[in-house]
């Protein structure tokens, strides 16, 4: 999709961070945008910022784990602004802590909004595009914890990896529909997914790690608004997987050119 200009894109998790960024990348782009998240008060804020720019936004509250939502939101948005050619399922959270540390709830909460809930708001979301008969695009936020693996992130690694099979199998079954589908892999970015994140250890002080962790990624200091570009490059581009960041680009080589150094690297420590 080369002309985003005049689109509607659709775009969870566009209260801050990564969605944020994009929405706002996209409005510049000439987009008009659906804004939504999990707070409204977030999504509200973020709409202003495009509405500041003479774009069009609305702002929706959506909890993407939950599928019924999804359909009603995306009918609204249908309703009052039309059928989106521009998907991106962004809302993500961080669970992070060893497999044996790891609760049921833990997981079923990691799955249910960073895998299904990329699989709902596709099922709302595509069909339209499909319909339209026009271009359409959607991008999938998995990580380079999706091809990557890494001690003490097993439940965050299964669902990012799970979001890059799906956007593989999806772009696949999409390629004859006009509609384009890109997996977008960050590394280290700055944003609140540390500090909003589930930790869980039964030897460590959670909180104290996570500090570690969040000085890390904010001594990092790479802006989300490097990935958006990166997103909206991949939309003109119709590009499959992108690797944004140095690290993630490195781990994305590695594990093809050295699988046997990649599991090497896999057993130490993230932080």
């Amino acid at each position: 999709m080369k002309n985003i200009a005049g689109k509607l894109a659709f775009v969870t998790g566009a209260g801050s961070g990564i969605g944020r960024a994009t929405a706002q990348a996209l409005a510049a782009a000439g987009a008009r945008v659906a804004v939504t998240d999990i707070s409204l008060e977030t999504a509200e804020q973020t709409a202003q910022t495009i509405s500041g720019i003479g774009q069009e936004a609305q702002a929706f509250a959506l909890d993407v784990s939950d599928a019924e939502q999804v359909t009603e939101v995306a009918r609204l948005v249908q309703g009052s602004m039309g059928d989106p050619s521009i998907l991106v399922n962004n809302a993500g959270i961080a669970v992070g802590g060893y497999f044996l540390d790891t609760s049921p709830e833990s997981w079923e909460r990691v799955v249910s909004i960073n895998l299904m809930g990329v699989v709902h708001c596709s099922r709302a979301v595509i069909p339209g595009m499909v319909a339209s008969g026009q271009p359409g695009h959607v991008v999938n936020i998995a990580s380079m914890l999706g091809y990557t693996a890494a001690r003490g992130v097993s439940a965050y690694c299964a669902t990012k990896y799970g979001v890059l099979g799906f956007s593989e199998c999806l772009r696949a079954e999409l390629a004859g529909q006009q509609v384009g589908v890109s997996v977008i892999c960050p590394g280290v970015v700055k944003t609140n997914i540390i500090s909003s994140g589930v930790l869980e250890s039964k030897d460590e002080d959670v909180e104290e790690k996570r500090q570690v962790v969040q000085a890390f990624y904010e001594k990092r200091n790479y802006p989300p608004e490097r990935v958006a570009q990166a997103i909206i490059k991949a939309i003109r581009r119709n590009r499959a997987i992108v690797p944004v960041t140095p690290e993630a680009w490195l781990s994305y080589y590695l594990k093809r050119l050295s699988p046997g150094l990649s599991r090497l690297i896999a057993l130490r420590e993230l932080a």
